[in-house]
Order: C-alpha cells, then sequence, then structure tokens
C-alpha cells in the first residue's frame, strides 16, 4: 500500500472534518503520527461564551476530535480508520479570549479495539484551559493499522 507524506495525511484530515459542527468550528492539523495529533484553532466570535471567553462546549469538541484520532493514525492511502467516543472527562484549568489554541491528544493504553487518551488544550502561550481524558472504540475494521476504504 502506498504510504502518504505528512503533508498529504494533514491535509486529507481536514477534509474528513470539514462537515458539521467540527467543519463550523475551523480547527487544523498541526501534526498527527500514531499516538499523537495536535489540532489548532484561531479563536473566533462564535466560539465564545456570553462573558467573552471560549466557550467550554468549543473546548470539549477539540477534545474529543484529538482524543478519537490519537488512536486513529492512518498513512495510507485511500484509507482510514474511525472510532467513536465511549467517555469523556474534562476539567476547566483556564480561560481564553483569543488568539490560538491547541488540543494535543495522546493514546495512552488500549486494546485491540478500546483505548485510552488524554488531552491537554492550551493557549498561544502555552497556558493549560483544559485537560481531559476519553475511552474510545475502533468502529469495524479500524482496529486494522492499515484502516478501510475511504
Amino acid at each position: 500500500m502506498d504510504r502518504l507524506d505528512k503533508a498529504a495525511i494533514l491535509a486529507r484530515a481536514e477534509r474528513k472534518f470539514d462537515v458539521g459542527l467540527s467543519g463550523l468550528m475551523g480547527f487544523r492539523f498541526l501534526d498527527w503520527e500514531a499516538g499523537r495529533v495536535v489540532i489548532g484553532m484561531r479563536i473566533q466570535p462564535h466560539h465564545l461564551n456570553v462573558s467573552g471567553h471560549v466557550h467550554g462546549g468549543t473546548l470539549a469538541t477539540l477534545m474529543d476530535i484529538a482524543g478519537i484520532c490519537s488512536g486513529t493514525y492512518c498513512p495510507y492511502a485511500g484509507r482510514q480508520r474511525r472510532a467513536l467516543t465511549l467517555t469523556m472527562t474534562t476539567t476547566f484549568t483556564g480561560q481564553a479570549r483569543d488568539g490560538l489554541v491547541r488540543a494535543v491528544g495522546t493514546k495512552r493504553a488500549g486494546g485491540s479495539r478500546i483505548y485510552n487518551a488524554t488531552v491537554d488544550v492550551l493557549d498561544e502561550h502555552d497556558n493549560l484551559l483544559m485537560i481531559g481524558e476519553g475511552t474510545f472504540r475502533l468502529r469495524s475494521g479500524s482496529d486494522d493499522p492499515h484502516g478501510v476504504p475511504i
């Protein structure tokens, strides 16, 4: 199977997530490799709550996507791996009003279908905004590192 280079993997990921809520958020994949992903988003007015800070639901959505992606890396052309969230725990530790926020997801443990990940969400000055962890389940066929056809 043909392996994609990093730029092609990141571009493919952005196309995949450019739908629904994730598409409205406007985040970008900054890095992705087996077991680790970094996604970033420039804060826009529609990300804010009534007090002018990034809404917790926005940060939780970033966490969810980073947790899923930490266990679904697939470098093969025409193929992908998919998962769904089983549980997610969040702790909010800071606030941001503008700039770039990043979610860094790391796969920590798991078996053939279920895995655990932790996610740190940071502002552009590396201040911690949120920490979280989740349990995720690979969808059928995605337990194979070669994934399934797109």
